[in-house]
């Protein structure tokens, strides 16, 4: 089996094994235990989701969702570490369908055999593309083997509905703040990190914690970063050095991912809420990630016209020419035009009467009949015309007021037909 994988596993092997002594700092500090582990209260604490589990009782399998270095692997090891399965980690980032299916024939052999299931732990299962995700299914579905599958994108999209029936789904959450500094103090004492040889400030700490937006790799990545620019031997970690180590955060961000979406929905739900600090957060945080300017602008136009609507026409002209502005700036003096917009869409009045009256309007055109335009309405053009009727009865409104109330111009199946309430249009 060695052979397969280019960071060859040995099956069986201890999942919990000790990492090298010169391996990076994040995986030296893996949790051995679930004591060490931290975070994910709704999934391990004592009668959540994985107390069976985590107790050598896994008899399902599992996708683990969620962002990077909250305890996926971690969790899929302790899990492993309390079973009677033979345990084979792999990569979807190093393998193809070739090895796919000769790690699952091993596993049928080891099960026709020994009786002995395989905990099959694959990290990045979305990277599989259908072909390849196809391959596990038969394995999973005699029971060869019990897959644990990691992601960090929305398996809904990411994993074939077929395999995604036969597991079950956990979502794992970003650690908080105080989570990530409680690992990043342990490695500060623990032989297998610093061994006391580092002192920082609980300040500094939470100052790599907020860094890093709950991806404890990252922040311990981070402090041995800041420990390696240190003159000789650690000592006391100052503040420069540490903002040197941080410089500019980045931000977990898939411009065509889930976090693209759920960003937007955020932004567009703060401006409909009229929460003008709000707004201004998530459009600064989509900034700040890469986003496309003409892309925000062309979604701030959409909510001039769907929330505010006629409630404050000039909200629309407002969208336009902060879109014209960006389009000639770009980033970053374009920035404060699409804020100004944003700003004023969360302020302005709302109606969502022109939304509404438009999806009325598209239902009755879908589903009833296309009436020609009655006659009263047609414009005579022609002799013809006049005496097939075209334009007979018709009344202009501004000699006759009383033709906007008598005389109707919607077909007669519609007549009386109302997709604009008054009220709310003025």
């Amino acid at each position: 089996m060695r052979e397969l994988f280019e960071v060859p596993p040995d099956p069986g092997d201890d999942p919990l094994c000790p990492a090298p002594d010169d391996a990076p700092l994040a995986d030296r500090m893996r949790p051995r235990s679930l004591e060490e582990f931290v975070g994910q209260r709704h999934l391990v604490e004592d009668g959540r989701i994985l107390t069976q589990a985590l107790a050598g009782d896994l008899n399902q399998s599992l996708i683990l969702w969620g962002p990077p270095g909250v305890g996926k692997t971690t969790l899929a090891r302790l899990i492993a570490a309390k079973t009677t399965c033979r345990f084979v980690p792999y990569s979807a980032v190093l393998s193809g369908i070739k090895e796919i299916k000769a790690v699952m024939a091993v596993a049928e052999q080891e099960r026709k055999g020994s009786g002995t299931r395989t905990l099959l732990f694959v990290d990045e299962i979305h990277r599989f593309n259908k072909a390849q995700q196809d391959a596990f299914l038969p394995y999973v579905e005699r029971g060869d083997i019990l897959l644990v599958g990691a992601t960090t994108e929305n398996p809904s999209f990411e994993v074939i509905s077929a395999l995604l029936s036969r597991c079950r789904v956990l979502q794992l959450e970003s650690l908080a703040p105080e989570d990530v500094a409680a690992l990043l103090g342990r490695a500060l004492g623990d032989p297998r990190g610093f061994g006391s040889k580092l002192e920082v400030s609980q300040e500094q700490l939470l100052r790599v914690a907020h860094a890093t937006d709950g991806d404890a790799r990252r922040a311990l990545t981070l402090l041995e970063t800041a420990a390696s620019m240190m003159d000789g031997e650690p000592g006391v970690l100052s503040d420069e050095l540490l903002s040197e180590a941080l410089q500019r955060k980045h931000l977990h961000y898939d411009k065509s991912g889930e976090e693209h979406y759920n960003l937007i929905s955020a932004l567009h739900k703060s401006v409909r809420n009229s929460d003008e600090d709000a707004t201004l957060y998530w459009l600064t945080r989509m900034m700040e990630a890469g986003e496309d300017g003409q892309y925000l602008a062309r979604r701030l136009i959409r909510m001039a016209s769907e929330d505010i609507g006629l409630a404050d026409p000039f909200a629309l002209r407002v969208t336009l020419d902060a879109a014209e502005a960006f389009g000639r700036l770009g980033y970053p003096e374009g920035k404060l035009a699409l804020v100004q917009a944003a700003v004023y869409l969360a302020r302005a009045p709302k109606s969502n009467a022109l939304y509404t009256g438009l999806g009325k309007a598209e239902e009755d055109v879908q589903r009833t009949a296309a009436e020609g335009v009655p006659r009263h309405l047609r414009n005579a053009v022609t002799d013809l015309m006049k005496q097939a009727g075209y334009g007979k009865g018709y009344r202009y409104a501004h000699d006759d007021p009383e033709a906007k109330t008598e005389m109707t111009c919607l077909p007669p199946s519609l007549a009386g037909r109302r997709y604009l309430n008054a009220e709310e249009t003025d």
